[in-house]
């Protein structure tokens, strides 16, 4: 079937590949990005970087949706929620799967080429992280924790690319992301539990079991205080520690829809997360529009 259809029949099933019907997951990696842009630049950052960093998110998280794909192909046709996808039903080939991968990521690295050189040095670990972090589902027992410093390393590139250095409270912030990425996706690995368990994928719902609930609250509180605590040393005002405030309410919210483990409430909580990062987005953004008055 692979061989016999035509490209543009093929557009759909590479765009379901890349995740472009569901934006969330973009966006959960675009939003640090941005809080790490404003802060280093404090205020609005040069619009080419903002341009470039927003197409790279873009870019990246497309690459990497597609490598877990590739990765997991013989897994998903055996999960309730994943066995309609691309590869898992062999409507798109293992080859063509790589080279829209390789492809996405190219597009990316000549996008940063023009910022300065660190950031073309760091998108080096960063192509690493986002290409081997699937496979980690094999091995490590809170992959999720590798996911966060994947989806936060646009953090020290973005300081990079504003300062041409990469300060500490930028490593602070990528581990307050590694916290958030693990609070987010065991709400999103809950859904998966069951299904997960027979097939023997490792995941942080898995490993912290009963305690599950009470993990991803505790990742939420350590995440919001690590960022209240680069607001202290930037010498950030109301309006930031106001947007913390703002999505420790929000992640409250999601302790009334995962407690009961129904699977439905614990991906409407994963999914509401982009609420968690606008929030914190929009205080480092009022802070600076306010201050800037």
């Amino acid at each position: 079937m692979t061989n016999t259809m035509t490209l543009s029949a093929k557009l759909p099933l590479y765009a379901r590949l890349m995740r472009i019907d569901k934006p969330i997951g973009t966006l959960l990696l675009l939003w640090p990005t941005l809080w790490a842009l404003w802060i280093a630049a404090d205020g609005w950052p040069p619009l080419h970087v903002l341009v470039i960093f927003t197409l790279g998110t873009f870019l990246m998280r497309s690459a990497g949706c597609v490598i877990n794909d590739y990765a997991d192909r013989d897994f998903d046709g055996h999960v309730e929620r994943t066995r309609s996808r691309p590869l898992a039903t062999k409507s798109v080939s293992t080859r063509e799967a790589l080279l829209l991968a390789a492809g996405l990521s190219l597009v990316a690295f000549v996008l940063i080429l023009p910022l300065k050189p660190l950031v073309i040095w760091l998108s080096l670990p960063a192509l690493f992280l986002a290409a081997s972090y699937p496979f980690t589902k094999r091995f490590f027992a809170i992959p999720q924790a590798y996911l966060g410093i994947a989806f936060g390393f646009g953090i020290p590139m973005g300081f990079a690319a504003i300062l041409g250095e990469v300060p500490a409270i930028a490593w602070v912030m990528l581990l307050a992301n590694i916290f958030w990425a693990v609070a987010y996706d065991t709400e999103y690995a809950m859904v998966d539990r069951p299904d997960d368990l027979k097939i023997g994928i490792k995941t942080s719902a898995i490993t912290f079991g009963r305690f599950d609930v009470a993990a991803v609250m505790l990742c939420y509180a350590a995440s919001f205080g690590l960022l209240a605590a680069v607001g202290v040393a930037a010498a950030r005002g109301p309006w930031y520690f106001a947007g913390l405030l703002v999505a420790a309410a929000i992640a409250g919210y999601h302790y009334t829809l995962i407690r009961e483990r129904d699977r439905a409430n614990c991906f409407k909580a994963f999914r509401h997360n982009n609420w968690v990062g606008a929030a914190i987005f929009a205080g480092v953004f009022l802070d600076d529009l306010i201050r800037g008055m």
